[in-house]
């Protein structure tokens, strides 16, 4: 292909770690990427439960030390060159281990050995970034062999953030420009760009990841930077549902959902589109296709801004693993502007979401996700001034369009410890 293709009409394609979880499942996506004739960008995600057996790793070496963070590490190493061998075969693996594997997999050891307690979340970046930089090279090796004119890019070349490690911001001008010169350039040549969901760099180098799920977000980030013609998250499942299928019986598939709905849910913690994910594309008026790469005939569904005329049936979120703060004052103060400032300050300062929260005369609650390091530093702060008590062991029930039976039915033997209702949307927190 020429030097001069236009991007107008290019498509950004994300596949996550379901997809990729065998090399047979590997494979199976080539037709999925030879079907497309415009510019494509590949987004990847770690392999299967790749990030949790780095997040593993990490913990070994904090808490047990190098020897056995590094058996475990060169367990996780052999597994990912048993991949590239079932998938290339024996003499395109030498090839892709000696240009490519090798460099990443002396960098894993190497961030494995470097691992430090006293700064738990930037070491767990290091490590973590690690399985997306192995997926995204074994498939760029089998896509070349298949003569699929592809390249690799490490992200961390052009995803440019701050340094608030595990949930970084991206410093959109800098990545904007990096993008359009370094993957802009190479798509405009006629090449697929293979890119690293989920992670990138600080001005000094350190590698950063986005927040968890978070490659969604890195493909609606390159496409909106590149003005992408359309996003595609390829998943296991035949389309958008009103509820997680695997924690919810008879769902339904949605054909076509607005970026206001879908927000909503991500908001709420729905886990099939990640919640910083639809704002980019909104701002960018680019669709997102939810679509399944088990069947790619399936019609799939469609995320877009222009969405009218449709009645929804209950949307449906269950946030798992949280927990409950009370926050109640020490001399009956009210809990009004005063305290307020102070308590949100705490929650700001330790970068803790709040995922709902409620207050009464002298008390405030508070659900949040159940990360032991931010739960202790919050009671920490908070105990100063406050009494804290908590409630462990609680999720979050959301449901939009709700109707009182199908709420009903939902909490069905459920302590309900706090609700709240708007005209659209029913919230809980169940135990």
């Amino acid at each position: 292909m020429g030097s001069t293709l236009s991007l107008h009409t290019m498509k950004v394609y994300k596949f996550g770690g379901a997809s990729i979880a065998t090399a047979e499942k590997m494979a199976a996506l080539l037709p999925i990427v030879t079907d497309v004739k415009e510019p494509l960008l590949i987004v990847m995600s770690a392999m299967g439960k790749t990030t949790n057996a780095l997040e593993k790793i990490l913990n070994l070496a904090i808490n047990e030390g190098a020897a056995p963070a590094m058996a475990a590490a060169e367990k996780l190493i052999e597994e990912h060159a048993a991949y590239a061998r079932t998938l290339l075969g024996e003499r395109d693996y030498e090839r892709a281990d000696t240009t490519v594997l090798a460099p990443l997999f002396a960098e894993l050891r190497e961030v494995v050995k470097s691992a430090n307690g006293n700064y738990y979340d930037r070491s767990y970046d290091q490590i973590v970034c690690m399985g997306e930089l192995l997926s995204t090279a074994i498939f760029n090796c089998y896509l070349q062999q298949q003569a699929v004119p592809s390249q690799w890019v490490d992200v961390r070349r052009v995803m440019r953030t701050d340094d608030n490690h595990r949930d970084a911001a991206i410093d959109w001008n800098y990545t904007k420009l990096d993008a359009e010169a370094i993957i802009g350039r190479k798509l405009k040549q006629g090449r697929v760009v293979v890119v690293q969901g989920f992670i990138g760099a600080t001005a000094d180098g350190y590698s950063v990841t986005l927040g968890r799920e978070g490659s969604d977000y890195t493909a609606a980030v390159l496409a909106a930077m590149l003005a992408a013609s359309s996003v595609t998250i390829w998943k296991d499942v035949d389309g958008f549902r009103n509820a997680d299928p695997k924690q919810f019986p008879d769902t339904v598939k949605i054909n076509e959902i607005s970026f206001t709905e879908v927000i909503e849910m991500a908001y709420y913690g729905a886990q099939i589109i990640h919640p910083k994910t639809i704002k980019p594309l909104h701002n960018h008026n680019i669709p997102l296709y939810v679509k399944c790469f088990l069947d790619k005939s399936l019609s799939g569904s469609v995320i877009r801004g222009d969405v009218s005329g449709i009645t929804y049936p209950p949307l449906i979120v269950l946030k798992d693993s949280q927990v409950l703060i009370q926050v109640t004052t020490r001399d009956f103060s009210f809990i009004t502007e005063d305290n307020l400032s102070r308590i949100y300050a705490v929650f700001h300062g330790l970068k803790i979401k709040v995922n709902m929260i409620q207050n009464a005369a002298i008390s405030f609650v508070a659900c949040i996700d159940n990360r032991e390091d931010k739960v202790k530093a919050v009671v920490a702060a908070l105990a100063k001034d406050y009494k804290v008590s908590l409630n462990e062991g609680v999720s979050i029930l959301t449901v939009r369009h709700y109707t009182p039976e199908i709420f009903f039915g939902l909490t069905k033997g459920r302590q309900i410890l706090l609700r709240q209702e708007t005209r659209k949307t029913l919230q809980a927190v169940i135990r």
